[in-house]
């Protein structure tokens, strides 16, 4: 399987099912589009639908849907993201992720300030794990 082969990070260290879920869609993708950047977009597309990216790693999201306006595009493009946070998300919802990944500063957040917050450490997060 190409998607195994090529499974991210982030997504190798998440859970079974987020896993399947990116080799799945990546394959199909692939199948559909060939190798490279549009099948990766498309995988991870299909992986925001029912899981976001908290810290170094992909967490099943209590609600599926898209997360950001990228997601809700039917056909994945490029274009800015919100990198896996679920910026659909309600306001407490991000606090409590920003709670989670010690983000100074979250109670005095705007919903847009939360997103960005969760997708810095969330960066910072997977540096880490990479070395």
């Amino acid at each position: 399987m190409p998607g195994r082969e090529e499974l991210p990070s982030t997504v190798a260290r998440s859970s079974k099912k987020a896993q399947r879920t990116w080799i799945k869609a990546h394959d199909s993708a692939v199948e559909t589009y060939g190798e490279g950047e549009r099948a990766h977009r498309t995988a991870f597309s299909a992986l925001k639908h029912s899981f976001e990216k908290v810290g170094d790693h992909w967490e099943a999201k209590d609600e599926k849907g898209p997360s950001d306006a990228q997601a809700e595009r039917s056909t994945p493009a490029q274009g800015d993201t919100a990198g896996g946070v679920d910026a659909n998300a309600s306001k407490q919802h991000l606090y409590d992720v920003a709670k989670r990944l010690e983000i100074e500063g979250r109670s005095r957040m705007t919903k847009d300030e939360l997103v960005e917050a969760i997708g810095k450490a969330n960066n910072r997060a997977t540096a880490r794990a990479r070395s």
